[in-house]
C-alpha cells in the first residue's frame, strides 16, 4: 500500500517537472520567433532549451522509477549541455567573424531585420 502511494507521488512530481520543462521549451520558441538579432535568438534558445531539457529528463526519470533509466537521462542531459555550449559558441563566433569581414555591407548578420 505504501509503495503505491510513493509511486503515485513520484509520478505526479514527474508530471509537474515535464509540464514546467515544456513551458521552458515554449519560452525558447517564443524567444526565437520574437527576437530578430542572431545573438539574442541564440541566447534565448540555448538557455531555455538547456533548462527545459533538464526538467523534462528529471520528470522522465522520476516517472520511470528505474535507477538505470534515471542515469541515462542524466547522461543525455549532460551531453546535450556540452553540445549546446559548443554549437552556440561556434555559431556566435562565426557570426562575429562575418561581421568583422563584411565592413562594407550595410546590414550586419548580428543585427535583426530592420523592416
Amino acid at each position: 500500500m505504501g509503495g503505491e502511494k510513493m509511486a503515485s507521488a513520484l509520478s505526479l512530481i514527474g508530471d509537474m517537472f515535464l509540464l514546467v520543462g515544456i513551458v521552458f521549451f515554449v519560452a525558447a520558441l517564443i524567444g526565437y520567433l520574437r527576437f530578430s538579432a542572431l545573438l539574442t535568438r541564440l541566447h534565448a534558445v540555448s538557455k531555455a532549451d538547456n533548462v527545459g531539457l533538464g526538467l523534462v529528463m528529471t520528470g522522465l526519470a522520476l516517472k520511470s522509477g528505474d535507477i538505470y533509466f534515471a542515469i541515462k537521462c542524466l547522461l543525455i542531459w549532460v551531453l546535450m549541455l556540452a553540445a549546446s555550449a559548443a554549437v552556440s559558441y561556434g555559431l556566435a563566433n562565426k557570426a562575429i567573424q562575418q561581421t568583422v569581414q563584411a565592413q562594407d555591407d550595410s546590414v550586419s548578420p548580428l543585427a535583426g531585420d530592420k523592416s
